[in-house]
């Protein structure tokens, strides 16, 4: 008996130490962001989910609607595609929309199973079907010969990707630019923001547990958590997505926010087809047009010399690499991409033009 008191005594001091831990940890936790929410936050007063343009919905080839909004001029000489990446949804170009539609007629729209779009049936998820979609957004939003400059981020470079290896004759003719944005044709590791020891176990470990999340319950009791974990999931989000430790904190916020409503099952569910996607073969196709590829010197989750390797098989592909700027720069330096997406349209107009003298 006095062994079976110690006992539960030992277990009652350790289950007390853990508790202890664990309530430093969250103070800690929400010290820090207090301490950073006290910076200066230029961002403080930005409506980010203020919508503006006019929305249309666009039905993919298997007949899940994708939600499509189209801003600035129909009178513009271009038009601009945004395509978002993994886990995010049209909102996250809200800084990017506002600036080119004074210059061009801007269409964003989002991916299959996020943001406002339909969900894709479980075997319909996968790189070439996100290429298909955006040939049916294309069809749809910018009909006829009116010229286009696509803009792809992370999984939306992807996209563009898939779009050049089923439909070569449009670059050259239809597209007349591309900007690619901490993206790669191959190699996508999504484990690349990890300290070094602990990438191997969490590429085993990795699948399995995304994917045992990915449905019923589980999945249902993993969003209850994303959406209670609000101080962890702001500091995750700051590291994992920025560079920059002065980052706006409501962008921060904004951006947890789109990642928060992506469902975990979406979120199982396109994992895997990051890992296996590769679409080396379609990048002499893009460089057809004016091509810019942007890498971010601190993205943790897209390598910079992946990225630069990508640019050299581009060919005529111009290379900017932004200074302390994460995978998100979107975001984190929008008046960087913008301009540099700005500069790709006068130069395609211009291609499209000498094309057109030589024709």
């Amino acid at each position: 008996m006095a062994r079976w008191r110690r006992l539960t005594s030992i277990a009652g001091l350790a289950a007390g130490a853990a508790a202890a831990g664990a309530g430093a940890v969250i103070a800690a936790q929400k010290i820090a962001v207090g301490r950073i929410r006290l910076q200066p936050d230029p961002a403080a007063g930005e409506l980010f989910w203020e919508r503006g343009g006019s929305p249309i919905t666009v039905l993919a080839n298997d007949g899940v609607p994708l939600a499509a909004e189209i801003s600035g001029s129909d009178d513009a000489k271009v038009n601009v595609i945004l395509c978002h990446g993994y886990a995010l949804s049209q909102e996250v170009w809200h800084y990017q929309t506002e600036a080119l539609a004074e210059v061009a007629r801007v269409v964003t729209w989002d991916q299959r199973s996020h943001g406002r779009s339909g969900r894709s049936d479980r075997d319909r998820v996968s790189i070439d079907q996100l290429g298909a979609d955006l040939a049916a957004v294309l069809a749809a939003t910018v009909p006829g010969d009116r010229p286009v400059v696509l803009v792809g981020h992370s999984m939306g470079g992807m996209t563009i990707m898939a779009l050049a290896d089923q439909h070569p004759e449009l670059f050259g003719t239809k597209v007349i630019g591309v900007v690619l944005i901490s993206t790669v044709a191959s190699g996508v590791d999504p484990t690349g923001w990890l300290p070094p020891p602990l990438r191997p176990v969490a590429r085993v470990a990795g699948p399995p547990i995304i994917a045992g999340s990915g449905g019923g319950r589980r999945a249902v009791a993993v969003d209850r958590a994303r959406r209670t974990a609000s101080d962890l999931a702001f500091l995750s989000t700051r590291y994992v997505a920025f560079g920059d430790n002065s980052v706006s904190p409501t962008v921060v916020d904004f951006l947890e926010r789109v990642i928060r409503e992506t469902p975990t099952e979406v979120i199982a569910q396109f994992y895997p087809v990051l890992l296996k996607h590769d679409k080396r073969d379609a990048l002499p196709v893009i460089g057809r047009v004016p091509t810019v590829v942007l890498a971010g010197a601190k993205d943790r989750l897209v390598s910079p010399r992946l990225t630069a390797e990508q640019a050299e098989l581009i060919p005529g592909a111009e290379l900017i690499t932004v200074p302390g700027a994460g995978h998100v720069m979107i975001l984190e330096q929008p008046a960087i991409v913008t301009e540099a997406i700005i500069e790709l349209i006068g130069r395609a107009l211009a291609g499209a033009a000498e094309r057109r003298r030589l024709a």
